[in-house]
């Protein structure tokens, strides 16, 4: 791997920022839920982007939060929608956690498993033997998002966890992305074992911890790997976390203003609308920008940002993150000519 992912400053070293971005790099390793679809439907531009790296023969692969579907399913997923996978391209924090608890527990050992048919199905493919309830004496809970989670599901963990069962959580999303907005994701399922637990999960397997991208970013050899992601605490953080350059879209569940309030370990290197941003340079823009970026200016004063000038949307995005972050400003930010309300407004800022 190359780490140039760790300072978040505006003059690092940056692969591809005179040309396109995805010249820089030698494996894109994606996001999917709010990156290529949203559930079942694919995101605008997605599936042609995808087919673009295809065609170059470019490498890429995809890490998952979701551990709903296999990686199979997931492949399969991808090819119904357009986008040619294979199983082996996609990395998913249920495949990930089946493979920790084998290297940790005895073949045959049982999991008390919560969450959807897929996570019980990576269990049993790697020698282990998924459980439903408390009285079978679990050797650890394993818990990852599923629809059909109920309290029977929780209370049988909790029982568990209290008995002595390690407890292994998928992923700590608080939600997931849906053509409807966010819905509950895992991450709000540990929070009620948490509260009721009063106390956190033994180890969380997927983003932010780094390893799905770790795994992805071997593949690429000495070459360097893109991470591109909608979520600021998961893909970004995780990218970091990793040494890895990433690129923010603003298809899915992180906007602007979480991206400028963001602390400084979930700053991207790079920001754009959707994935056009790969290939089209007026397409993205590296973040932080400088104050004055691309016709635009931005000053601050009282907590406040002003917005001044003219240019490219994102322009300003970058230009009012190199002030938000190195003030602490946040989010509040008014326009002070006609562009910059327009270019707020493209973003969901107030003006």
């Amino acid at each position: 791997m190359t780490g140039n992912a760790g300072d978040g400053g505006a003059d690092r070293d940056r692969a591809g920022t005179d040309g396109r971005l995805v010249d820089g790099y030698a494996l894109v390793a994606f996001d999917l839920d709010g990156v290529i679809y949203l559930i079942d439907r694919p995101i605008p531009g997605a599936v042609e982007a995808v087919g673009r790296l295809r065609a170059e023969g470019r490498a890429v692969a995809y890490a998952t939060n979701n551990a709903s579907r296999r990686s199979s399913e997931v492949a399969d997923l991808l090819t119904g929608m357009g986008v040619p996978a294979e199983p082996a391209e996609v990395l998913t924090s249920a495949a990930a956690t089946a493979e920790l608890l084998a290297d940790r527990l005895p073949a045959g050992a049982p999991v008390l498993v919560v969450g959807a048919e897929a996570l019980r199905a990576e269990l049993r493919a790697v020698g282990l033997r998924p459980v439903s309830t408390a009285e079978e004496q679990p050797a650890a809970v394993a818990q990852g998002y599923g629809p059909q989670v109920g309290w029977s599901d929780l209370a049988e963990a909790s029982l568990a966890v209290r008995a002595g069962a390690p407890w292994y959580a998928t992923n700590t999303d608080r939600t997931l992305p849906s053509p409807r907005g966010p819905l509950p994701g895992n991450g709000s399922l540990v929070a009620v074992l948490r509260t009721a637990l009063d106390r956190d999960p033994d180890v969380v397997v997927g983003k932010p911890e780094p390893a799905l991208f770790a795994t992805a970013a071997r593949r690429a050899g000495t070459g360097r790997t893109l991470v591109v992601g909608d979520r600021l605490d998961t893909d970004i953080e995780g990218a970091r976390r990793a040494g890895l350059d990433s690129l923010l879209v603003l298809t899915g569940v992180s906007d602007a203003a979480e991206l400028l309030a963001a602390p400084e370990s979930r700053r991207p290197a790079y920001v754009s609308f959707d994935l056009a941003g790969l290939f089209e340079p007026e397409a993205m823009a590296a973040v932080p920008g400088r104050p004055r970026t691309g016709g635009w200016s931005v000053t601050e004063a009282g907590g406040e940002l002003t917005l001044d000038g003219a240019g490219r949307p994102l322009d300003a995005l970058a230009a009012l993150c190199a002030v938000a972050w190195s003030t602490s400003a946040g989010a509040r930010v008014r326009a002070a000519s006609p562009a910059a309300a327009e270019a707020l407004a493209a973003f969901g800022l107030g003006g």
